[in-house]
């Protein structure tokens, strides 16, 4: 059976990299992210996006992100796959779920998704449904 944790993301490194911008076209771009994480998930994460960025500055994002945490009272990391998009308005909605077999320490045998939501450069609402597998 699952349980839901609900997480509180604070972003505290932001270090975007364009890699391709051809005229008239989106442009790639690679960010790197730290983040801390509090509520049923306290840790910190760190993440590698890419992301297509059109001129009106809304985009789309694909990223992992490695998380060292402790979840109902277990310690560990995990990856998390994450997916999303950015409006012309600032809005951050995603989701994303635990990378089968990636957990290590007391998270080993952790699964689960979610999703996540913020107004870019605020703190992210975020939940995640998760089971401990036998």
């Amino acid at each position: 059976m699952a349980e839901k944790a609900e997480i509180q993301i604070e972003v505290r490194a932001w270090s975007p990299v364009v890699f391709s911008e051809p005229a008239g076209a989106p442009s790639l771009v690679r960010i790197s992210v730290e983040e801390s994480f509090a509520g049923d998930v306290t840790g910190t994460g760190s993440a590698e996006l890419l992301q297509v960025l059109r001129g009106d500055g809304s985009a789309s994002f694909v990223a992992v992100e490695r998380v060292t945490a402790t979840l109902a009272g277990r310690a560990g990391t995990f990856v998390l796959q994450d997916k999303g998009t950015l409006d012309t308005e600032g809005n951050v909605e995603g989701e994303w779920f635990v990378v089968p077999g990636s957990g290590t320490g007391e998270l080993a045998t952790l699964s689960g998704s979610g999703g996540f939501s913020a107004k870019l450069g605020e703190h992210a609402k975020a939940y995640l449904d998760y089971a401990f597998d036998a």
